[in-house]
């Protein structure tokens, strides 16, 4: 199974969205696996896709969601290529939306514990606009306008959500599935644990014990799948969420480096050139609007 590994850059890119006309994009699709969920909607033509050892015929305005895990494959039911869309995300990126909710990342692994529905029909996709996610995702991914990332997230979440809707009105219990993910880390999962815990001052070590691993297992585990160590990874994390202090308030060097899980003003300046090859000052220069 490894060998058919595709790896996701989960910290650059953790919501990917394509249609198949894409130059970049080979098809068939052959057999692989990766750690991101994969919504595949068809609109013209008919894609034969497999999904670990299901087959499934999609048709056109159908949909079917790929679990994060599931080797799968797309090819073509005839000569003649289907034209769809396709996003992947990363789950763990979609943390709890209130108090009472299970994360995004436990409600699917919950899922697929209950066999649910993962292949919609057209009515079905209708109903839960799809096409218009699928595109306005696709349009958003490249487009790199203000707000990008938060309206891809949102509408991530209304099909996600909506295909919730449909399994609770098949009988899925959601009060069953866990709200706290503390005891359900997994490589697949662990960034949602060092996203919620970035300002304080967390040990590799600790990290691989959530996950149930040794130190060694658990780095080479996690290099595989982000390419990059895990320190490193919680590095840049407490750069990416300094960006936001900078650019959107008006707060000290010493609060933000504190904000963001620092042990000092000086560390947090010399990590921030290693990764920006500028100090935080003068990206605060360059980048901020003015207000």
């Amino acid at each position: 199974m490894s060998s058919l590994f595709e790896k996701q850059d989960s910290l650059n890119s953790p919501i990917e969205a394509f249609v198949s006309g894409d130059p970049n994009m080979i098809f068939p699709v052959k057999p692989h696996w990766h750690y991101f969920v994969e919504l595949i909607a068809v609109f013209e033509g008919t894609a034969h896709i497999t999904c670990d050892d299901r087959t499934y015929i999609v048709s056109e305005g159908e949909f079917i969601l790929l679990p994060q895990l599931t080797v799968h494959s797309i090819y073509t039911t005839n000569d003649k290529v289907p034209y769809f869309a396709g996003i992947k995300f990363d789950p763990a990126k979609f943390p709890n939306v209130t108090s009472y909710a299970p994360s995004v990342s436990n409600i699917l692994r919950y899922a697929r514990s209950k066999d649910m529905q993962l292949h919609f029909s057209a009515e079905e996709a209708k109903s839960l606009c799809c096409r218009e996610i699928f595109e306005d995702c696709v349009k958003e991914a490249h487009s790199y306008l203000y707000g990008r990332d938060i309206i891809l997230r949102a509408q991530i979440y209304r099909l996600i959500f909506g295909i919730v809707r449909k399994w609770m009105a098949a009988g899925f219990d959601i009060n069953s599935c866990p709200v706290n993910s503390d005891n359900m880390y997994g490589i697949e999962n662990i960034t949602e644990y060092i996203d919620s815990h970035i300002e304080e001052s967390i040990r590799v070590s600790d990290i691989a014990e959530k996950c149930h691993l040794s130190y060694s297992g658990f780095a080479a585990k996690f290099r595989e799948q982000y390419g990059m160590s895990c320190k490193e990874y919680i590095e840049r994390m407490k750069i990416s969420k300094s960006e936001e202090y900078l650019l959107f308030t008006d707060h000290d060097l010493a609060f933000i480096s504190q904000q963001v899980g620092f042990s000092d003003t000086s560390h947090f300046i010399r990590s921030f050139r290693k990764y920006r090859d500028i100090t935080p000052k003068q990206f605060r220069i360059q980048k901020k609007q003015p207000l």
